[in-house]
């Protein structure tokens, strides 16, 4: 099912953006992130949040994202919003000339995590989905819309009943660029129910 795009609220609403029915622009201003306090202690909590409401326990939600990022830690993608203490955002974060990192951080009372792979500086677009099984989530990537490989499961311990996810874009250092979400939608969830190894007794 297609998101109504107009039916999304913001959180931090950016100065330069636009929304049509297909798709949402941001223009990224300097400064701007999500982060908070793990490892060195730096926190911000800035970044442009655009999102939808569910209290739906199972679902996964899909976003394609294209970017014109050209500074360090640039960043656009999904995210799971709840407060400034609690969120799951996955996306590239821009680093050089030569690669990016495609990661995922997930923040739970006030704490960050960040798990990365390196990809080739050259990709400019990926697609993203969010998926929801009560209280645990799922984060998959794909370069095509079709095929989406793993990044993240986590459990959030604020994330079980009524949520707010969705898109963010930011640029942490003195930059900006353009970041463009399209094929917005929901569906039933992918993510399905693990029949694998049972439980030792």
């Amino acid at each position: 099912m297609k998101i109504d795009i107009k039916a999304m609220k913001w959180t931090r609403e950016p100065k330069d953006y636009k929304v049509t029915s297909d798709k949402v622009e941001i223009i990224t201003a300097p400064h701007t992130d999500l982060w908070q306090r793990t490892y060195y202690h730096f926190r911000n909590d800035n970044a442009p949040v655009l999102q939808i409401s569910t209290d739906e326990k199972y679902f996964s939600f899909i976003v394609k994202t294209e970017f014109e990022s050209k500074k360090r830690f640039d960043q656009c993608g999904i995210v799971m919003y709840l407060d400034s203490e609690n969120w799951i955002k996955g996306s590239i974060e821009y680093e050089n000339e030569q690669f990016q990192h495609l990661g995922s951080v997930v923040t739970n009372m006030g704490y960050s995590d960040w798990a990365t792979t390196v990809i080739d500086a050259s990709v400019k677009s990926m697609w993203y989905r969010f998926s929801r099984r009560e209280d645990d989530y799922c984060i998959e990537c794909s370069t095509d819309g079709i095929n989406f490989k793993q990044m993240r499961i986590c459990h959030m311990w604020n994330g079980k009943e009524t949520i707010r996810f969705g898109i963010y874009a930011c640029s942490p250092e003195d930059s900006s660029f353009k970041a463009t979400f399209s094929n917005m939608q929901i569906m039933e969830c992918q993510w399905y129910a693990h029949n694998g190894q049972l439980p030792e007794d």
